[in-house]
């Protein structure tokens, strides 16, 4: 099952086909790997060729989410074939699989923050679980999952497409494999947008103090947002009393959990991913409001536990698609380095600082790669693109997941007139799809017409 299709076809107008690919690029005569992909033809005259779009996750299914969100895309599907894919180890493209449904749910109870030496050794006893079943039953692809290969892949579908270049929408985690990409076949880039963007200089580390500010700051501004327009905010008159009873809230959750309808216990782990996955879009905002008073007025907490596993791609009767695993897995084989619990106690103090909700949790995330059976690739990956076509690339400033200095991060390592960075200066993740008009028509005009805009243009 792809993931989020529970099985349902998208469409007459979409057409899937399955591409093979090398498993291991250095051996391209051994076993291969079955990459889904999934296509809508343009509808209009002067087409350009085929948009391929990622996504983002690391972990998410192209498959599933181009029909979604095709709606979106309609004006660039005038003049191209949009075009996506489960990247190899994603859903439908040899997924990879770890724990099952009913240990995924035993699994995200075990305390994201722990602190005390009986927690401490539950998440190490629990991520060896899970690298455990990882290898057991992925072992054979988990080696080769990683975004150079992916990146080659793409490449290897723009052939089988028939383009001469690559035309690219790539979305958050997708713009670091399109930023590979870039390095790997400058001259081969067509017209690319990376949207959402990851800093590519960054370790994970620094990326994880870099998410706590994000979501922090995303946090910040939804409680302002609610204190000044939301009758009776749950969390009170002003944001500085707003993050006083968030950090209040979730601080009594570690002892006491929420109870919900379907036994399930909201502890602080889920509140902070649920709470998390609502600042993604400030459309989302009014769900947190909603999820917030429910805890406030009922002691309840359904509606947090809904968006922490919508997160994790858990669906409404148990199931989990593999965006987890996938995500882990992908990183694992991209970033070497390798974190104990004693380092990440004398990293504490730097999370903290960055955001009080979200500092320790990010922290403690650190050790996931630890004990994992394949090395990474990079400390960081390179994007140096010289020689390759004008890259648009979109920094949000109010963006909790790739924060807004990404961009700049971004466009400075593709290199000189290459990476044309543009800004948007709004709420939530990306920002092609925020609704600004003054940035999808910079985008459109770009894609459609060739027309690079000029560095350092801003829309609010």
């Amino acid at each position: 099952m792809a993931q989020g299709t529970d099985g349902k076809a998208p469409g007459s107008e979409w057409q899937c086909s399955t591409l093979k690919a090398p498993l291991d690029y250095a051996k391209p005569d051994g076993p291969t790997i079955g990459l889904a992909m999934i296509r809508a033809k343009a509808t209009g005259s002067g087409r350009i060729g085929s948009l391929v779009f990622n996504f983002g996750g690391p972990g998410g299914s192209g498959v599933a989410a181009l029909p979604s969100f095709g709606k979106d895309y309609e004006k660039l599907r005038s003049r191209y074939d949009l075009v996506s894919f489960d990247p190899r180890g994603v859903g439908e493209s040899q997924g990879v699989k770890c724990l099952d449904d009913r240990a995924t749910d035993v699994s995200r109870q075990i305390d994201g923050t722990p602190d005390t030496p009986d927690e401490v050794q539950a998440q190490q006893a629990d991520l060896r679980k899970l690298v455990a079943a990882c290898v057991q039953n992925s072992g054979d692809v988990l080696p080769h999952v990683d975004t150079i290969s992916a990146a080659r892949d793409m490449d290897l579908m723009r052939q089988v497409l028939g383009d001469k270049q690559l035309h690219y929408f790539g979305i958050s985690y997708g713009t670091e494999l399109g930023g590979v990409y870039a390095h790997l076949f400058p001259g081969t880039v067509g017209r690319a947008v990376l949207d959402g963007v990851v800093d590519p200089t960054l370790d994970p580390e620094q990326a994880g103090i870099g998410q706590a500010k994000g979501f922090q700051l995303a946090l910040d501004n939804y409680l302002t947002d609610c204190a000044k327009n939301t009758a009776n905010c749950p969390a009170g008159r002003s944001r500085q009393a707003g993050d006083q009873w968030i950090s209040a809230f979730l601080a009594k959750l570690d002892g006491k959990p929420l109870p919900t309808d379907d036994g399930r216990k909201v502890t602080q782990t889920i509140a902070t991913n649920g709470i998390a996955a609502t600042l993604y879009s400030k459309d989302d905002w009014k769900y947190l409001t909603m999820a917030l008073k429910e805890a406030k007025a009922t002691g309840s907490g359904n509606l947090l536990l809904a968006f922490a596993d919508s997160f994790a791609g858990r669906d409404q009767n148990g199931r989990y698609n593999n965006l987890m695993p996938a995500n882990t897995a992908v990183n694992c084989a991209d970033a070497k380095q390798r974190y104990t619990q004693e380092q990440v106690r004398e990293k504490l103090p730097a999370f903290r600082q960055a955001s009080a909700i979200f500092g320790e949790f990010l922290a403690w995330s650190l050790p996931a790669c630890t004990g994992w059976p394949v090395p990474g690739n990079w400390q960081t990956p390179d994007v140096s693109a010289p020689g390759a076509a004008p890259m648009l690339v979109i920094g949000n400033t109010g963006d909790p997941a790739t924060p807004y200095e990404g961009a700049g991060k971004m466009a400075a390592g593709l290199g000189p007139d290459v990476g044309i960075e543009i800004t948007y200066k709004g709420e939530g993740h990306g920002a092609y799809n925020s609704g600004n008009t003054c940035m999808t028509e910079t985008v459109n005009a770009y894609l459609l017409e060739g027309t690079v805009p000029a560095k350092g243009t801003t829309c609010s």
